[in-house]
């Protein structure tokens, strides 16, 4: 009997390159089972989805320096200033929301853009030259605030662009949504995002075929810096004040999604789709636990334990696809 043949049969559609979606379905069964009065409801599907909107986003910063095999940790601390830097001109100057907002952004063009001139230019390691900028960030901040959280002077017509809801969806969803979209286009469907995923694989090869790897990383890294700091925008009008640790607790589940969501589809490589569905089935375990009672501290170690998984998965799917580039985990942290 052809026992191999036989398990092949039985095989799950989808299970290998879909996978997380069956554990979604396994989470949902299980805290509906043992929560079934406070997690099967529909208040409770709005709570992770305004939730992890804001983390959706984060991921979705880091798509494509990853695409290119570029780390960027600053993020975190991209979307704290974010934060803080719309909070305070509104409050400190009574500033148009309009105006704070394009200077916001105007800010992390500028982080994006050091943080390119160091990787690109001097040819600093990703890994340490983000560190150390979220570093910097950090004392931006403290330095901006004076130490201190704003909660007073920020406009209510901002604050409605992060509470109003749409079909009953809060507004932030659908922002998330349409960053994903374009940036699925452009990695999909689009020659930069071939040339990103070709730079990521085999920066060698793709600079001897004519690829502008270097000017491939620093649009990557601008992007990233943007939509991190776009991500900051949305949070500061869904929470209505500025915290002074906004940003860099979503640093991990967001690198968590983006590796499991890497281990989705037949490409193994980073992507948007398996990102967002990894980024919900996080959400929707951590959810789940809260509701479960677990203690404050599971979270950390629920997001911890995937980031692991995530990426071993990664490197075992990379090991078994023959002459594959290196983008899975060694392709992703083996700089």
């Amino acid at each position: 009997m052809n026992v191999a043949k036989y398990r092949k049969s039985f095989r799950l559609p989808g299970l290998e390159n879909l996978s997380l979606l069956y554990i979604w379905a396994g989470i949902i069964l299980l805290f509906g089972l043992l929560e079934p009065d406070t997690f099967l409801r529909i208040q409770t599907v709005r709570t992770i989805l305004a939730n992890e909107a804001i983390t959706s986003l984060m991921a979705l910063s880091l798509i494509m320096p990853l695409a290119a095999n570029t780390f960027d940790l600053a993020i975190g601390g991209t979307m704290g200033t974010a934060v803080v830097m719309t909070a305070w001109l509104q409050f400190q100057f009574s500033m148009n929301p309009v105006y704070a907002v394009v200077l916001t952004l105007i800010l992390g063009l500028v982080i994006g853009a050091v943080n390119a001139v160091v990787i690109v230019s001097w040819r600093v390691n990703s890994f340490i030259a983000t560190l150390g900028m979220t570093s910097i960030l950090v004392a931006v901040v403290q330095w901006i605030s004076g130490g201190k959280y704003i909660v007073t002077g920020i406009s209510k017509n901002f604050k409605a662009l992060g509470t109003t809801r749409l079909f009953t969806i809060p507004l932030p969803v659908y922002y998330m949504l349409a960053v994903a979209f374009i940036l699925w286009y452009i990695l999909e469907h689009r020659q930069i995002g071939r040339y990103l995923y070709a730079t990521g694989s085999n920066p060698d090869a793709a600079r001897l075929a004519g690829i502008r790897t270097d000017r491939l990383k620093v649009i990557s890294l601008l992007v990233s810096a943007t939509v991190a700091t776009i991500t900051g925008i949305i949070f500061l009008a869904r929470i209505g004040s500025a915290s002074l640790s906004a940003g860099p607790p979503f640093l991990l589940p967001a690198f968590a999604s983006v590796f499991l969501g890497a281990t989705q589809g037949k490409s193994r490589h980073v992507n948007v789709v398996g990102t967002l569905i990894a980024v919900f089935v996080l959400g929707t375990g951590v959810k789940g636990l809260q509701l479960a009672g677990a203690p404050f501290w599971v979270d950390d170690l629920f997001n911890g334990a995937a980031l692991i998984i995530a990426v071993a998965l990664s490197g075992r799917a990379e090991r078994r696809q023959k002459g594959g580039g290196p983008t899975g985990a060694r392709g992703m942290i083996g700089l």
